[in-house]
């Protein structure tokens, strides 16, 4: 249902968009090069790169998909929270350093794919390539997944049909990522990083206040489903099982490998700084978390109509605009699209940086230019959001879902070659070839086989992990010993 006070809303949306594109402008007049378009020529400070890197991880995920997972499974979502907490300390820990410093000392690496080639001297072979289709396939799922949230977002504010809905939030993500590249979109995470913050605290707050407290929010649950307050079952009362936990736990592990998360690690200005960016970062992490799970939970007693299925995703929107005043609820409402927007426009850049940078240079124009690689990377970004645009128009998309698809593609395909290339000297090229192929492959087709149930159940992340690992190991030292 479109808001009592679409104007209010559409102003409140309409001055964002404003600072948006005006810090696309600016970043516009900033980038003369590649570098410049996909790593802000590494010139973040430690502030930025953690909130850029934090509101780039988290996406409409975190205002709709997770909400609407705690609305419908009650506590069973702090397995998954927990998961990412420790994955995000583990990323920053001991990837984000020794990544940016690495990138650098190989001959100012860009993209993950040209770090590869340069880590295991692959000059003209097909790795680079390779680990450039695998980073388009997953990124035109991923970005899909920002459209299905935008879509879902117009769709309930506005009464726009749902592929109309897709369409205007398509375009609005373009717009700035085409003009401004790295720089607007980093610069604009600030921004979209504080937003989300305080809309999720102040929705949060809300809830648990028109549900009585944290005492009247247990009891909302277990009035509803006492089967929500226990952690080790689903709503139905079905036990997880060790299906079930791992499978929660396991998105964690996918931090290690998603190319936009990575990117700003390899963007910051000094390496030194980032201790001061993971606390930032993961302060800010733990707020955001605990309060999405806590909008979800209290949406359950404070909304008078029951969400089903899908529109479970829609708790954020509902608490927002119904509780209100509108010019308030405009605010938070923005937030929601911060958040797509911040990742979203990461996607679509490791997208181009992907296509221009290691398909059209490394395959068909070895000679190109900087001015030339900069229109084809912006050009790249028209298509990837074209298609992904098409993917997202089937309504019965849920943000979850195609966000886990992705987030599991990235982390089995290139997590483990980027672990052990950091730490294991005896990794070889021929490793990488082996962990990318079946980490993508073995995700691919597990998702394929989910409808199966039983083991298929099992998230395709731990299956495309584990194959990655053991293919990097035994193919590594295997080709030592010949």
């Amino acid at each position: 249902m479109p808001s009592h006070d679409t104007p209010t809303l559409i102003a409140t949306f309409a001055v964002y968009l404003g600072i948006c594109l005006v810090l696309g402008f600016v970043a516009w007049r900033r980038t003369t090069n590649l570098k410049d378009f996909i790593l802000g020529g590494r010139s973040l400070g430690p502030w930025v790169t953690a909130l850029s890197a934090q509101a780039t991880d988290m996406s409409g995920w975190l205002l709709l998909g997770l909400p609407g997972f705690a609305y419908l499974a009650g506590i069973e979502s702090a397995w998954l929270v927990g998961g990412l907490v420790v994955g995000t300390w583990l990323n920053w820990r001991f990837v984000a350093q020794p990544l940016r410093e690495r990138t650098e000392a190989l001959g100012d690496a860009l993209t993950l794919p040209a770090y590869f080639e340069r880590a295991f001297d692959d000059v003209g072979g097909l790795l680079r390539p390779l680990s450039a289709f695998f980073i388009l396939v997953f990124f035109i799922l991923y970005a899909s997944s920002q459209f299905v949230a935008a879509g879902r977002l117009f769709e309930s504010l506005f009464g726009l049909p749902y592929a109309w809905a897709v369409f205007w939030g398509s375009i609005v993500m373009l717009a700035y990522t085409f003009l401004g590249g790295f720089l607007a979109v980093s610069w604009s995470d600030v921004l979209q990083g504080t937003l989300m913050f305080f809309a999720l605290l102040l929705v949060a707050a809300m809830g648990v206040h028109l549900v009585g407290g944290f005492d009247g929010l247990h009891a909302t649950l277990n009035a509803f489903n006492a089967e929500l307050l226990n952690p080790w079952t689903n709503a139905e009362g079905a036990p997880l099982g060790w299906i079930g936990i791992a499978s929660a736990l396991a998105w964690g592990l996918g931090y290690c490998g998603q190319p936009h998360i990575l990117a700003r690690f390899m963007a910051i200005r000094d390496p030194q700084q980032m201790r001061i960016a993971r606390r930032v970062a993961m302060s800010w992490q733990i707020v955001v978390l605990a309060a999405a799970m806590l909008v979800g939970m209290s949406a359950l007693g404070a909304l008078p109509v029951r969400l089903e299925g899908s529109d479970a995703e829609k708790a954020f929107i509902q608490m927002s605009a119904q509780f209100f005043p509108p010019w308030l609820a405009g605010i938070c409402l923005a937030g929601v699209l911060a958040a797509i927007m911040s990742t979203a426009s990461a996607q679509l850049l490791l997208s181009s940086a992907a296509f221009a940078e290691d398909f059209y240079r490394g395959l068909i124009r070895k000679q190109a230019g900087a001015r030339e690689l900069l229109w084809v990377g912006r050009l790249a970004v028209l298509g990837v959001a074209a298609i992904a645009s098409v993917v997202a128009l089937d309504p019965s998309s849920t943000v979850l879902s195609r966000v886990g698809d992705a987030w599991a593609g990235f982390g089995a395909t290139f997590g483990p070659a980027i672990v052990l290339s950091l730490y294991w000297p005896r990794m070889t090229r021929i490793g990488a070839y082996a962990g990318v192929l079946a980490g993508g492959l073995t995700v691919v087709g597990w998702m394929a086989m989910a409808d199966r149930g039983g083991i298929f159940a099992l998230y395709a992340m731990v299956p495309g992990f584990a194959a990655s690992l053991l293919a990097i190991v035994a193919a590594s030292l295997a080709s030592r010993r010949r």
